[in-house]
């Protein structure tokens, strides 16, 4: 029996990967975060399966039911949104099962700042622009930010910031990030990227609080950099005719890579 924890991607089903959709369908049990996980994803369940939402449950509740599945001998299909690597509430999970001794396999999925990305058509790092993206979001109420990871410590290094969880403070994000890059700098809020009711609102570290006002819920992403928006850099050397590299030995009439 093992416990697959399977990344179910930003909310377009058909940005399940493979893996992930063929480990649901072999899964007799399949738990899954019903707030963020659409359900046209659980119809890769097979038939029978028992199918439950974990969004109102505790953690010990969700241990439970997959010790349960354990004793009976069921694979569990364990679905969160996005990619596990983040904000997933993976690690408790896991933590549990070892304790227990169940087995576990791990399949990523898209991350939501990707797909925020896609539906800008952006890239997210440009040369001479900005060459890291910081994955980050704001203190709440369900995890406090540690001490030498606020905002201002990452805007001092000119990425590109994906701020999560933080829709709830633009206004304050944005005024504190504008004495780093300029209240003129590029803004971008996604809200439910790649969903059916995807929203954009673009602006500047400015204008952004007033243009997306309160129309926005919790799973609203903020991009904020200078590379949303910016035409003049330079191309990548990756490209070059006379960058050498294994597959291109610098010569124009090379074979192209």
């Amino acid at each position: 029996m093992t416990v697959h924890f399977i990344g179910a991607g930003p909310g377009a089903p058909d940005l399940l990967t493979l893996r992930g959709r063929d480990l649901i369908a072999a899964s007799p049990v399949c738990l899954y975060a019903g707030s963020l996980i659409p359900e046209e994803v659980l119809r890769h369940c097979p038939a029978g399966a028992r199918i439950i939402n974990t969004a109102p449950m505790s953690l010990d509740e969700i241990i439970a039911e997959i010790a349960a599945a354990h004793d009976q001998g069921l694979d569990v299909a364990r679905l969160h949104s996005g990619d596990l690597s983040v904000w997933s509430a993976m690690g408790e999970q896991l933590r549990r099962l070892r304790e227990l001794g169940i087995a576990y396999d791990i399949t990523p999925g898209v991350p939501s700042f990707a797909a925020g990305a896609a539906a800008l058509g952006a890239e997210l790092t440009l040369p001479g622009i900005a060459q890291s993206v910081v994955l980050t979001r704001t203190s709440g109420r369900a995890s406090p930010m540690p001490q030498g990871e606020a905002l201002a410590a990452f805007a001092t290094t000119g990425a590109t910031l994906a701020i999560h969880l933080s829709i709830h403070r633009l206004e304050d994000v944005a005024a504190e990030l504008g004495g780093y890059y300029g209240t003129d700098c590029p803004v971008a809020v996604v809200w439910r990227a790649s969903w059916p009711d995807q929203r954009i609102v673009r602006g500047t570290l400015a204008s952004i609080a007033a243009g997306v006002g309160d129309t926005m819920e919790r799973t609203a992403l903020i991009l904020v950099g200078h590379a949303l928006a910016a035409e003049d850099f330079d191309d990548s050397r990756l490209y070059a005719s006379d960058y050498d590299r294994r597959f291109r030995a610098g010569r124009a009439d090379a074979v192209k890579a």
